[in-house]
């Protein structure tokens, strides 16, 4: 028993009800986890040191790389604690603070993702002015709206969820602190923040989202223009990436929060977390650099440079 006198943090629960499941579980994000740090370090030094990756893609690329790596390391480490010890505590600063960066960083990938597939859009259908139109003050300024506007989002949700009464509920049915688990450990009516956290997601994740499918339509009537097999492909590889990473965010995304009255049970959308604050960040590295001529190129140039030297 604790008492609520000197402990107001949270008990994660995890996946305690399936011990078994929870060892395997915890084998595959650290693996993932492993992937994540890896490969979007790789990507973040590359497009770096390399003078050919200096482009609005790439500047882009390494904004999402850097997102990746903070989205997973918010969540991982305090999760293998958690199921590796017997302490499954959070304080409640501690729950705070996690779940401030988890709506911050989801907002800001879902808007990064669209500007990605506007960055895309010039790139392929209108090459001749693509460096004019994404000059560098542009690319830094959509870069700060991203930040901004999920800033703004997470002050007005984060508060509004840790806030709620709780009535000495400290048991957490999550492993971490996620805003529908919050929500569903309060011991009040909850129609209001539901709600707003649902509009919040029409606005933050179905608005992106479909701004993406938007600008790729323009692009696929662009390819289909092209009458070169060369170049169709060369313009069909440049996006083929970026569509793979938007519909495993945004697919899990939308069926996570933008179900009203038919959300996915607590183990579900456990599963589910694991799977875009987890996975997604591991995948995006593999998925641009192993289908990206000018990254494996720059790999290259950089072992070349590093065996020159020795």
């Amino acid at each position: 028993m604790i008492n609520e006198s000197y402990f107001n943090g949270f008990i994660l629960l995890g996946f305690t009800r399936h011990p078994r499941l929870e060892k395997i579980i915890s084998g595959v994000v650290f693996f993932f986890y492993t992937i994540a740090l890896m490969g979007n370090m790789a990507i973040i030094l590359l497009s770096f040191l390399d003078d050919h990756l200096q482009t609005p893609m790439y500047f882009f690329l390494r904004n999402l790389a850097i997102l990746d790596l903070c989205y997973s390391t918010n969540i991982v480490p305090q999760m293998l604690v958690n199921i590796w010890g017997k302490d499954k505590r959070i304080t409640f600063g501690g729950c705070a603070f996690q779940l401030f960066n988890d709506v911050t960083l989801c907002i800001v990938e879902c808007i990064l993702l669209a500007v990605m597939s506007y960055d895309r859009f010039n790139a392929v259908c209108k090459p001749l002015h693509y460096m004019t139109i994404m000059n560098s003050q542009l690319c830094h300024g959509l870069v700060a709206m991203a930040w901004l506007v999920s800033v703004i989002s997470c002050m007005i949700l984060s508060p509004y969820a840790m806030s709620l009464p709780r009535c000495g509920h400290h048991n957490l049915d999550h492993f971490f602190c996620e805003i529908s688990a919050m929500v569903k450990n309060a011991c009040v009516d909850t129609t209001a923040i539901e709600v707003t956290t649902f509009v919040a997601c029409l606005l933050m994740v179905l608005v992106p989202f479909l701004l993406i499918l938007v600008s790729y339509g323009f692009i696929a009537v662009t390819v289909l223009k092209i009458k070169s097999a060369t170049g169709r492909q060369k313009a069909l590889g440049t996006c083929s990436s970026h569509l793979i990473v938007v519909f495993i965010f945004y697919g899990t995304l939308i069926y996570m929060y933008i179900q009203p009255g038919n959300s996915p049970n607590q183990d579900e959308g456990k599963l589910l977390s694991i799977f875009y604050s987890i996975v997604t960040p591991s995948l995006n590295p593999l998925i641009y650099t192993l289908r990206n001529k000018e990254f494996k190129g720059a790999m290259k140039r950089l072992i070349g440079k590093e065996k020159h030297f020795m």
